[in-house]
C-alpha cells in the first residue's frame, strides 16, 4: 500500500470556548480582588473592637473564600487553551506495517464483577478491527478464581465464531451482549445468509451465557488473597479440544493470576498491571498496550487504528507516551445524571491539557507505549547487568526482552511446552519480584498512591513524555457507572484519598511538578491533587453563615453597600460559567443542577473522609485500602435511578452528615429570616439569609428522602431522627448566643 501524504491526525483550538474562558477568568479574577479588599478591611475594622466572638466567623468565611479562590485559580490552567483532535485511520499504512498491541484487562472479584460482563469486555477487545495476529489479550485475575479461568476458556471458544461473523458482516458493535440487546443488523448482510448466520451466532451466545451460569453454580466465586501464580495460554489444548479451524482469526489469550500472600503488599491495581507488563514482555512483547477495566468494553472496533494515527505520526511519536480516550458510561441517561457519574469536569480538563503537553492517565481506555513504562531513557546506554537488575529485577530473560520490544521472544504457544519459560513467568508473577527494584518507583505503573493512573501519568509527564486526548464522535469505549449514591460516594472517597496522598507527599505537583513541566500543566495536576480540600470551604459555608444568622451576626455587606453588588456578581459569575460549560458540552441545565448538588454531597462526605484518611496515613495512623466497586446492578436501585430518585441507602455516617447540615440550614433560614423581618434588619442580613435558602432548595431531595418518600431508597428513619437531634442542639446553641 502506498504511503499517504495526508496527515494521520489534525488538531484545532476551540477558539470560542477559549475566548469565553479567558474573558471570564479576567473579569471574575478582578471581582475576587475587590472581595479580598472588602474582607481584609472589614476584619481589620472588627479587630480594633477587641471582640473575638465577631472576628472568628469573619476569619472562617475569609478562609473559605480564599480556599475557593485558590482552587479556582488552579482550575483556570485547564481552560486556557482547549484543543480538540481528529484521527484519520483510513490513512494508515497497510496491516503488514501496523505494530502489535497487547491488551490488558483487569478483574479482581467475580462476586462483584460478574463474569458475563467481564467476558463481554474480553470478547469485544479480541474482536477489534486490527490484524488478529497482532493482538494479544492478557486477563489479570487478581482474585485467582477458577470461575474466571474457566469463563475465559469459554469466551475464547465463543470468540472463534463471533470474530469471523463480525468481520464477514462488518458489524460495528463488537460486544456480543450489547449487539444482541440492540438488535444491530450488521453492515453488509441483508440476504438470507446473514440471517441464518445471525441465528446461529445468537444460539452460540445463549449457549455461552448458559455455560457461564453453570460454571458459577458449580464453583466458589470468592476471590482469593492467598494463592500461587497461575499463567496459562488459553488454546484448544486446554479448552476441551474444540475445533481449531478458526485459530488464525482469534488473538492470543493469556490468563494471569499473580501470586498473592497476606504477608506481602500487593500494590493494588498497579501491582497487577506490572505483572501483566512483565509476563507480556516475555511472550508477545508488543510495543503498545491497551489498558481496560473489566467493565469498559470496546464500542468502536477502530480504536486501535485511531490511536496509531498518533503513535505512528513521526512528528509526535518520539515523545508520545499514550493516547487517552474518554470514559463514557452506557448506563447513564443523557441529562439525567443525578450522581454526576459522567465525570464531565474531568474530560473538560483533558481538552485543556490537550493544548499543553497532553492529559493524564484516566485508569482505562488508553493505548500506552511500552517503552515509556519501562523508563529506558533514564538508563545510561552502557548500563551494566547489575544496574539493569536493580531496575528490572533478577530475570535475565526479561531484561533481554527490553531491548527487542518490537518482536515476540517465544513462539505463541511456547508457554505450553517450554519448561524454562514457564519457570521464568512464574518468577515474574511472584509477589516478591519487585523487592529491591525500581518497579513501581521508576519502572512500570507507579505504586505510591492508590490512584495509579493519575500518579503514573504525572510521572511520565515529569519525565518529558507527552500524551494525546482523543474524543471521537462514536465513543470507542463504554463502561458502567455506579447507580447508587452510596457506591458513588465510596468510589470518590477512594479516588480522592489517592490524590490526597500525592498532594501531601514530596511529589506534590506545586513543587515536584512545577520543576519538571510547564507551570500551567502542573497547575492542572495540582488542582486534582488538592481537589478534596473543597470540603473545608463547603463545611464553613454550610455552617458558619447559618449559625451567625441565628445569632444575629452579619457576615456580608449591606444591600446599600457597593460591595453587595460584588458578592452578587461573583456568585452569579461562577454559577453562569458552570452552566455555560455544561451546555457547551451538550448537556442541559438539569445536568448543571445535578452537578451542583452532588458536588456538595461529595465535598461533605467523600472529600472530607478522603482528606482525613490521607492525613492519618501521612502521620502513620492508618493504611490505604482498596475495595473494587460492585458492578452488580440492583433492580430497585436501577428503578430509582430511572425516575431520577436518589438511593439514600449510603453509609450511615455519610447520610447523618448530609441530613444534619440540611436541617441546620432549614432551621437557620426559617428562624433567622423570621427574626430579620421582626427586627427590621433586611438591609443588613438579606444576603446571609440567601445562603441557607440556596442550600435548602438545591438539596430538596434530602428533605424528600427524610419525610416524603416511603420506598427502599428513602433515608433511614434512624438517620433522620439522629440528624434532627444533632441539628436541633447546634441550632439551639447558636440561637441562645443572640439572647
Amino acid at each position: 500500500m502506498e504511503k499517504s501524504s495526508l496527515p494521520l491526525n489534525e488538531w484545532h483550538s476551540m477558539k470560542s470556548q477559549r475566548a469565553i474562558n479567558r474573558l471570564h477568568s479576567f473579569i471574575h479574577g478582578a471581582a475576587l480582588s475587590v472581595l479580598f479588599y472588602y474582607r481584609i478591611t472589614s476584619i481589620s475594622a472588627i479587630a480594633k473592637t477587641n471582640s473575638p466572638i465577631l472576628i472568628l466567623p469573619h476569619l472562617l468565611i475569609f478562609t473559605a473564600e480564599l480556599t475557593l479562590s485558590c482552587l479556582w485559580l488552579l482550575s483556570q490552567a485547564s481552560l486556557w487553551n482547549p484543543v480538540a483532535r481528529t484521527a484519520y485511520p483510513e490513512r494508515l499504512p497497510g496491516d503488514n506495517h501496523l505494530p502489535s498491541v497487547d491488551m490488558f484487562v483487569c478483574t479482581a472479584d467475580p462476586a462483584k464483577e460478574p463474569s458475563l460482563e467481564v467476558m463481554n469486555t474480553v470478547i469485544s477487545a479480541m474482536a477489534l478491527d486490527y490484524p488478529p495476529d497482532k493482538l494479544h489479550l492478557y486477563l489479570s485475575d487478581d482474585g485467582g478464581s477458577p470461575v474466571t479461568l474457566r469463563a475465559l476458556r469459554r469466551a475464547r471458544e465463543f470468540a472463534k465464531v463471533w470474530i469471523p461473523f463480525c468481520r464477514k458482516y462488518r458489524v460495528q458493535e463488537r460486544c456480543p451482549g450489547v449487539y444482541f440487546m440492540r438488535e444491530e443488523s450488521g453492515g453488509g448482510g441483508s440476504d438470507d445468509h446473514f440471517f441464518v448466520d445471525k441465528k446461529a451466532i445468537e444460539k452460540a451466545y445463549e449457549d455461552f451465557k448458559n455455560s457461564l451460569g453453570n460454571i458459577i453454580a458449580e464453583a466458589d466465586v470468592k476471590a482469593s488473597r492467598d494463592h500461587s501464580p497461575i499463567i496459562e495460554v488459553i488454546n484448544d489444548g486446554n479448552s476441551n479440544g474444540t475445533d481449531s479451524s478458526n485459530d488464525d482469526e482469534v488473538p492470543l489469550v493469556v490468563y494471569v493470576a499473580r501470586e498473592k500472600r497476606p504477608s506481602h503488599p500487593h500494590n493494588f491495581k498497579a501491582g497487577a498491571l506490572n505483572v501483566l507488563l512483565r509476563v507480556s514482555g516475555m511472550i508477545s512483547n508488543s510495543p503498545y498496550i491497551l489498558s481496560l477495566d473489566c467493565d469498559m468494553y470496546c464500542n468502536d472496533p477502530t480504536s486501535a487504528r485511531q490511536a496509531m494515527c498518533f503513535h505512528l505520526d513521526t512528528k509526535l511519536s518520539r515523545n508520545l507516551a499514550f493516547v487517552q480516550f474518554p470514559q463514557i458510561f452506557h448506563n447513564i441517561r443523557h441529562n439525567h445524571d443525578i450522581h454526576d457519574g459522567a465525570l464531565r469536569f474531568i474530560w473538560t480538563k483533558w481538552e485543556g491539557l490537550n493544548g499543553l503537553n497532553g492529559p493524564g492517565l484516566a485508569g482505562t481506555a488508553f493505548y500506552i507505549k511500552r517503552e515509556a513504562l519501562y523508563g529506558i531513557r533514564k538508563l545510561q546506554p552502557d548500563a551494566n547487568p547489575n544496574q539493569l537488575k536493580e531496575h528490572y529485577g533478577s530475570s535475565n530473560d526479561f531484561i533481554k526482552s527490553i531491548s527487542k520490544i518490537f518482536r515476540p521472544n517465544y513462539p505463541t504457544n511456547a508457554l505450553l511446552t517450554d519448561v524454562a519459560l514457564q519457570k521464568e513467568v512464574q518468577l515474574l508473577a511472584s509477589c516478591s519480584y519487585d523487592n529491591g527494584t525500581k518497579w513501581g518507583k521508576e519502572v512500570g505503573y507507579r505504586y505510591f498512591a492508590v490512584v495509579e493512573d493519575y500518579f503514573t501519568g504525572f510521572n511520565l509527564h515529569c519525565e518529558g513524555w507527552n500524551s494525546v486526548y482523543l474524543n471521537p464522535s462514536r465513543p470507542c469505549f463504554l463502561g458502567s457507572s455506579p447507580m447508587s449514591l452510596g457506591d458513588t460516594l465510596v468510589q470518590n472517597t477512594r479516588w480522592f484519598l489517592g490524590l490526597g496522598q500525592v498532594a501531601l507527599s514530596k511529589y506534590s505537583p506545586l513543587v515536584y511538578g512545577a520543576l519538571r513541566m510547564s507551570v500551567l500543566q502542573s497547575m492542572v495536576y495540582a488542582e486534582l491533587a488538592f481537589y478534596a480540600i473543597y470540603f473545608l470551604p463547603v463545611y464553613i459555608l454550610a455552617l458558619v453563615p447559618q449559625l451567625c444568622l441565628l445569632a444575629g451576626i452579619p457576615l456580608y455587606p449591606e444591600v446599600s453597600s457597593p460591595f453587595f453588588a460584588v458578592f452578587v456578581f461573583i456568585f452569579l459569575s461562577s454559577q453562569l460559567k458552570h452552566a455555560q460549560e455544561v451546555m457547551a458540552y451538550g448537556d442541559s441545565l438539569t445536568t448543571w443542577v445535578n452537578e451542583q448538588r452532588v458536588w456538595v454531597m461529595k465535598s461533605l462526605t467523600s472529600y472530607f473522609f478522603a482528606s482525613v484518611n490521607a492525613i492519618l496515613e501521612k502521620i502513620g495512623l492508618t493504611k490505604a485500602s482498596f475495595v473494587p466497586t460492585s458492578k452488580i446492578m440492583d433492580d430497585e436501585v436501577a428503578k430509582l435511578y430511572k425516575i431520577g430518585k436518589f438511593d439514600f441507602q449510603a453509609p450511615p455516617i455519610f447520610m447523618v452528615i448530609l441530613c444534619t447540615l440540611y436541617m441546620v440550614n432549614l432551621a437557620s433560614f426559617v428562624v433567622g429570616f423570621g427574626r430579620i423581618l421582626q427586627n427590621g434588619r433586611m438591609n443588613e442580613m438579606v444576603m446571609q439569609a440567601f445562603v441557607p435558602l440556596f442550600g435548602v432548595v438545591m438539596h430538596y431531595p434530602l428533605m424528600e428522602g427524610m419525610v416524603l418518600r416511603k420506598d427502599v431508597g428513602r433515608v433511614s428513619p434512624s438517620v433522620s431522627i439522629l440528624s434532627v437531634a444533632i441539628s436541633s442542639i447546634v441550632s439551639a446553641y447558636a440561637a441562645l448566643v443572640a439572647c
